[in-house]
């Protein structure tokens, strides 16, 4: 298949997936990360990658964000929101790390594809994404290996989030410039 073609595939499988995504889910969680104080992210493999990206936009925002399992990390209390992407929504290590989260009464927003996962059955917000992941099937069908549909969409609907939060929190272009890392 020619280069352009599979371009093509890939942005009308995007825009199919995230055209099917509740609404209503996405500004709930913008709702529910604006009011959050501190948020911890955290992910595995490449919707990890989609959780740290967000977590770096959030702080751009001005937002007091954490990675699970960096070593500056602080312990998690009541007061703040866990954020977790997980294709499966049962992702070993996820899990275990929710059930915690979940025990201390800490609020937790899930971006899965499967609404019944054991992830998804602990969090108070969810955004399905009906693409596969690399453990179930889909009502969306993707040409494309593995979990790829899924992590193209979460990266999306992160980004789509955080110019959804822009304006809530009050926050330009220039101020999330002034918060980018410039010891590059």
């Amino acid at each position: 298949m020619m280069m352009d073609a599979l371009i093509e595939q890939v942005l009308a499988e995007v825009t199919a997936c995230v055209n099917q995504v509740l609404i209503e889910s996405l500004t709930q969680a913008r709702a529910l990360i604006a009011d959050s104080d501190r948020i911890f992210v955290a992910g595995a493999g490449r919707s990890g990658l989609c959780m740290r990206a967000l977590g770096m936009r959030l702080m751009h925002l001005g937002k007091t964000v954490f990675v699970v399992g960096d070593t500056i990390t602080p312990s998690i209390a009541t007061t703040d929101l866990l954020i977790l992407g997980s294709g499966s929504g049962q992702t070993p290590s996820l899990l275990a790390i929710a059930k915690k989260a979940h025990g201390l009464g800490t609020e937790i927003l899930l971006f899965t594809t499967d609404a019944a996962s054991p992830l998804a059955r602990l969090a108070d917000q969810k955004v399905i994404i009906p693409a596969q992941s690399y453990l179930n099937g889909s009502s969306l069908l993707s040409g494309q290996p593995l979990g790829s549909l899924f992590e193209q969409s979460l990266f999306i609907l992160c980004d789509t989030l955080i110019l959804g939060l822009m304006p809530r929190l009050n926050v330009d272009a220039a101020q999330m410039l002034d918060r980018h890392a410039n010891l590059e």
